[in-house]
């Protein structure tokens, strides 16, 4: 019996000592599923000692002998179920396995790099020794002590993701052999020692089962916005409908220096998709513009980082206070509300250097706007465990008709195999106890994050008195078209056009509108609004495509002011747009009354 490591694991081959090395290999690819020339064979793990076909000697010959352990390396993708190669190491952009390498985040390529210690001063009573020295008392701490996290005002239960690598990866062997393993809940395909389900199955294709636990570890530590305009505009909709409402946050991820490793998610806008709302309930209806959406928040420098929703019952209009409604006796979240953010989880998944699957988890929160003790609206930030996102990704939980606070696990059937889902609870005698999640209490599905506001605001977009109206409220009556474009600018007496047209949802309007969408061209002025840069937003302004904005703004009958600024003949767009001359090199408008294009310097003629 040979022993052969490889990225799947370690299996046995049965050999004889006179067999030659072509047969032993041929068992070795047929118990891997590798074709034969997919992978090579190692006596040492450092890739030295090769055993090929080629040298046609026996396994005697060799010096192979029962027991020992050769080292299997896949030699390409196409030949292995999972891992390219086995490492020995992690690298930084390298998962175990060494299989293809995944691009991380660039806040986990930066936190990757980061000492994330935590330094403590030398103590006056409990230190000893001099000021260079160190001891118990003083010695910097792990990112991941939990004294130290729960000792933090107010206590962190759950340590950041990095510092949870770091606790994986902080051993003797320096996480070697660590990877963060995705959970199944489906039957293993490939298994022919028995008909297919439900006719059968075995322990090798069987998926394990679930024993729901609370994560010592989540993906986001903080929520924060921007400031508070943009949590009030999404806040104007249920005050003027009383409609529950949803959308989509936008922003980035960056560092959160209050917990060691930890990362906060900053939101910047929020964009409101097709629905229906009313009182108690929303539907998300198909929206044909998010992509162009993702793609113009990419250019901005932003991502979709989480979605919002409002359960707002109004309690007193005098007082203007809302009703307190979600608390430790009733539900933080239901298991709707969980199912829906374990399905968007699954859609936005981390990517992560350690898993076999180059994925792990999910940066994507959910924000819910609700009543808080004091009858004021507060916005409460969560996500759902990996556990909870397995569930929902495999289709094994269920909400419950009239409890929103429980869950259900599925029963397998003869369309599809459920594993067992246990959960532990603390029955009348105070014994722990485990039951079958036949209800499930969501709670063990729930991780809870700070949401906040900064003391001094930020702005990554301009605020103004008479913003540009949001997208998908005509149910208010109000519209995202030419007149009301037309009435923003005229409204709007700023003098630096990149803090007029630094608007989230105008910017989504130029691209998005059917009469003269600019998703093309459109590329420098979103450059200028995320480098803020007022020169490339004008030169942005004096193309031919704001000619023609202006002049389509102009048909509705909205003075618009400014457009002298273009020269003598500014009185109307159409005026303006005839004085400009387009140049025959580059197409650029250029001004009247120049020789020479702006752009490229050449001769009008």
């Amino acid at each position: 019996i040979i022993r052969v490591q490889s990225p799947e694991g370690v299996k046995r081959i049965t050999a004889t000592k006179r067999e030659t090395v072509g047969t032993f290999l041929k068992k070795v690819a047929k118990e891997f599923g590798f074709r034969n020339n997919g992978f090579s064979v190692y006596t040492n793990r450092n890739r030295t000692g090769e055993i090929t076909a080629a040298q046609n000697k026996s396994l005697n010959l060799l010096k192979i002998k029962h027991g020992d352990m050769l080292f299997l390396y896949p030699s390409s993708p196409a030949g292995s179920s999972s891992s390219e190669t086995m490492d020995t190491s992690v690298s930084q952009n390298s998962r175990p396995g060494g299989a293809p390498q995944v691009v991380e985040d660039e806040i986990d390529q930066y936190l990757i790099k980061q000492d994330g210690k935590i330094y403590r001063n030398r103590d006056q009573q409990l230190c000893r020794h001099g000021p260079l020295g160190k001891c118990v008392h003083c010695v910097p701490l792990e990112p991941f002590d939990e004294d130290y996290l729960n000792h933090l005002e107010p206590p962190v239960k759950h340590m950041s993701f990095h510092a949870y690598i770091r606790k994986l990866t902080g051993g003797a062997d320096k996480g070697k052999f660590v990877a963060l393993e995705n959970i199944s809940c489906k039957i293993k395909s490939g298994c022919e020692g028995h008909p297919p389900w439900p006719e059968g199955i075995c322990t090798k294709c069987q998926p394990s089962a679930i024993t729901l636990n609370r994560q010592k570890y989540r993906h986001v530590d903080n929520i924060m916005f921007e400031n508070h305009t943009i949590a009030d505009r999404f806040l104007d909709f249920w005050r003027k409908t009383g409609n529950q409402h949803l959308g989509y946050l936008y922003g980035r991820y960056t560092e959160h220096k209050d917990i060691p490793l930890g990362i906060r998610a900053e939101v910047a806008a929020i964009y409101e998709p097709p629905q229906i709302g009313t009182q108690n309930s929303l539907e998300i209806l198909e929206d044909p513009k998010a992509e162009v959406v993702d793609e113009i928040a990419a250019k901005l420098g932003l991502r979709k980082v989480g979605w919002i929703f409002t359960d707002l019952v109004s309690e007193d209009t005098r007082k203007g206070t809302v009703r307190y409604s979600r608390n430790k006796d009733t539900y933080f979240l239901s298991a709707e509300e969980c199912i829906t953010a374990g399905n968007f989880q699954n859609q936005q998944p981390n990517i992560c250097r350690l898993s076999p699957d180059g994925h792990f988890g999910s940066k994507f929160v959910t924000v819910v706007a609700t009543g808080g003790p004091d009858n004021q609206v507060h916005f409460e930030g969560y996500q759902v465990s990996n556990q909870c996102m397995a569930l929902v990704r495999d289709e094994c939980l269920l909400p419950c008709r009239d409890a929103p606070e429980l869950g259900y696990a599925k029963e397998s059937s003869s369309e599809q195999y459920v594993p067992d889902v246990f959960y532990k609870d603390i029955d009348k005698f105070g014994n722990e106890i485990t039951q079958l999640a036949r209800p499930l209490p969501v709670e063990y599905l729930i991780i809870d994050i700070t949401t906040t506001f900064p003391k001094d605001p930020v702005y990554t977009f301009s605020i103004s008195q008479n913003p540009f109206p949001i997208e998908n409220r005509d149910v208010l009556g109000e519209t995202q078209d030419f007149h009301s474009l037309a009435t923003y600018l005229s409204q709007n007496t700023s003098s630096i056009f990149l803090d007029i047209i630094s608007d989230f949802h105008l910017l989504l309007f130029l691209v998005t509108n059917e009469v003269m969408p600019l998703r093309d061209s459109i590329s420098l002025l979103l450059e200028a609004v995320r480098t803020k840069n007022e020169e490339l937003a004008q030169t942005w302004k004096k193309s031919e495509q704001w000619a023609t904005i202006e002049q389509l703004c102009s048909t509705v009958g909205v003075p618009l002011p400014g457009l002298q600024e273009y020269g003598a003949m500014g009185g109307s767009s159409h005026a303006v747009a005839a004085a400009m001359w387009p140049c025959q090199h580059c197409t650029f408008m250029n001004q009247p009354g120049t020789d020479h294009c702006e752009m490229c310097s050449l001769p009008r003629s």
